[in-house]
Formats: structure tokens, sequence, C-alpha cells
């Protein structure tokens, strides 16, 4: 992204907003794929701890608790707008806690891909949303999931052309989004409720461009895939880049405690509202997790200071990265360094046995 020192001016109305934000430069989504990252954001809880089913399109049990059932039972509303199938309602378990839940009109699931360009439709229908004062005369957590860019990456006929690789095409779709996310924060400046309300942006994954092999997303957890843009701009905060590594483990306490709600001590995240309001941040680990499901096996990560280990299926194999050095992640050097891959071993065994592994409905279908 522009902010983070992309070339490219691909989103010049996030890089403006970002000015005046807390601007978290090493943050990290909790897993590489929609299904796993965003259910342990709405929990607080690593996807691998949730009960939940174990294919791709997971399916995630009512009996996990997510932090919009504690606000609804304070009487704060949740309401949401989404604009991919698989996030329709009663489809994946994500909805649990929410006054409204809705989906842009007009969309198909494809399991293979996302072929439709939804930006223009969610903005309109999350303003509709917001507009009711029902909602917004009170405290309230509004979330909006914009599925543009995603693949399929398209051209917009309007915006910049960078040319035809398919990264030149994904940054089209960013330059959209970034368009319509800016008439939406457009929309929220002019609000009476709006110097009382903290905004969010992140992304809940990354995408590979020929990275380790890769295209799209899911499957690794390298950073290209778990390294991503997060923003918050809270009432009585302060402008500020964060450098340490945060994980979005704390996005649930920290929107709970904005809204002046207890955050339960058992969860593994804390909440960031004091860092936000200007207190000096304090450095930890992160862990990324990426549950077996029937595509692939178990990967977790963990990321201390600029050190970052992956720990491969059930631990059989670990690679080691200094990222500071190396941020795309193209020298391993667990061989090389073996003290230093000892030491981030027993770091990341003691973090990762705190995990508690959640049930799997049904089990792991095993594929050929």
């Amino acid at each position: 992204m522009p902010w983070a020192g992309y070339a490219r001016d691909v989103a010049p109305r996030l890089t403006a907003w970002s000015k005046g934000a807390t601007v978290y430069n090493r943050a990290y989504s909790l897993s590489s794929s929609t299904s796993k990252s965003v259910p342990g954001m709405l929990s607080g809880r690593y996807p691998s701890e949730l009960i939940r089913t174990g294919v791709f399109f997971t399916r995630y049990a009512d009996d996990n608790r997510f932090f919009c059932e504690q606000l609804s039972e304070a009487s704060i509303p949740c309401i949401a707008a989404h604009a991919h199938a698989y996030l329709a309602k009663g489809v994946a378990g994500f909805d649990q806690g929410f006054a409204t839940w809705k989906v842009v009109p007009g969309i198909t699931f494809d399991p293979q891909t996302d072929p439709h360009i939804t930006s223009h439709k969610l903005t309109p229908l999350a303003i509709e949303m917001l507009s009711d004062k029902k909602v917004t005369d009170k405290p309230f957590f509004a979330w909006f999931h914009f599925m543009d860019p995603h693949d399929k990456y398209k051209s917009h006929e309007d915006g910049p052309k960078y040319g035809g690789k398919q990264r030149d095409v994904y940054d089209e779709e960013v330059h959209y989004t970034d368009e319509w996310v800016g008439k939406l924060i457009d929309f929220i400046d002019k609000q009476p409720w709006a110097k009382t309300t903290a905004v969010i942006v992140t992304a809940d994954h990354g995408e590979a461009f020929g990275e380790h092999g890769l295209t799209r997303h899911a499957f690794e957890i390298y950073d290209v895939l778990v390294h991503v843009p997060w923003m918050i701009k809270v009432p009585g905060g302060k402008a500020q880049s964060i450098d340490w590594p945060r994980s979005h483990i704390d996005l649930a306490p920290t929107i709970v405690d904005l809204l002046g709600q207890p955050v339960d001590k058992a969860l593994p995240g804390k909440s960031l509202k004091k860092e936000l309001l200007g207190e000096a941040p304090e450095a930890r680990d992160v862990i990324c997790d990426l549950p077996q499901d029937d595509f692939n096996k178990r990967r977790r990560a963990l990321v201390h200071e600029n050190v970052k280990i992956i720990a491969f299926e059930k631990d059989e194999r670990f690679e080691l990265y200094r990222l500071d050095e190396d941020p795309g992640e193209t020298k391993n050097l667990a061989k090389r360094e073996p003290e230093l891959l000892k030491s981030m071993i027993e770091r990341y065994r003691s973090a990762s046995s705190k995990l508690t592994e959640g049930k799997v409905l049904g089990g792991i279908r095993k594929r050929d």
C-alpha cells in the first residue's frame, strides 16, 4: 500500500485517511484465507481453537463465542454487510450476535474464484444501514467486508491503467475499491456520531503473485499472505505509526474495550486502546495459524521482533527467516543458524502449546 512505501498511488483516499490514524506497519492476519482469518477476528481466538468443520469453506459451530454475542447481550447492536456468497447468513456461522446481516444482491457462489465486482453495491448498502437512527443513536458496531480486489481481478474503465500483468490489474481493483471505501468514509465524516466513532480499516489476508510459487491466497502463511494493512482512528487518538508486530488476535478485545465493555481475560489477545490513545506500545510476539483442512496440513508461525519461524504440519519441519534483512522470506536460515533456530523453536512451542485445539466436526476428508 502507498502509506507503506508502495510506489504506485493505488489508494489515494486511504493514504490521505491514514495520516490521521494509528498505522500498524507490521500487522498480521490470523491466517491466510477468509474462512480461517475472519472467525478468529470475530471471536478473539485462533482458528485452530474454534469448533468447526474440516473443509476449506469452513462452517463454525454456534457453540463458539463471538464478541458480537457479548455486545448483543449489552444491548449494543451489531450490523454487517458483505459481498461474497460464503458470507451469506447461516453459511459460515460468522453472523452470531449480529442484529442485521446482509449480502449485496446479484452474486452467486463459485468455490474456485470470485467473478463479481461489488464495491459499488456494498458502499450504498453500508450507507443505507448506517442511516438507521435506531442503530446509530447509541453505541454500535458495524462491519463491511469489501471483496474487491479479489481473484478474478477486473480492469476498471475509469481507473488508472498499470499494465497487463495480474498484479497490474489487481492494483486497478485496489484503486477502484479505495474510491468506494472513500465514499463510505465521506458519509461517516458527515454524521453527528462521527466524532465519537472509531473506524478500523484492515484486511483478512494478503495476495501472492508468484512468491514461493504461490498465486492468490490460502494454503501457506508466508508474509505475502498474512502481512496486511491495518489502520485505526479513534476519538482522542493521535496519528502515529507503530512498528512492533501486531496481530488480529487483538481486534476483538480492542473493539469490546472501545465500546466500554469488559474484555474477557481468557482471550489470548489484548486491547490496543491504550496505545491508540498514546501510551507507548510494547513488544509482543505474533502467531499466525492455518488449521488443517481437506486441502492442506497445518501451518503455524511465530514472529518475534524481526525473526519468523514457520512450523509445518505437526511441527515436523521448520523454516526460519530474518524479516528485516529478508522481507520476502527467500533465505531459509534453519540450517545456517542452528542456535537461533533452537531458541525460536522453544519460543514457538511455548506459545503454540497455549492454543487449545477445537473439535473438528465430521473429521477431515482426505484428498487424492
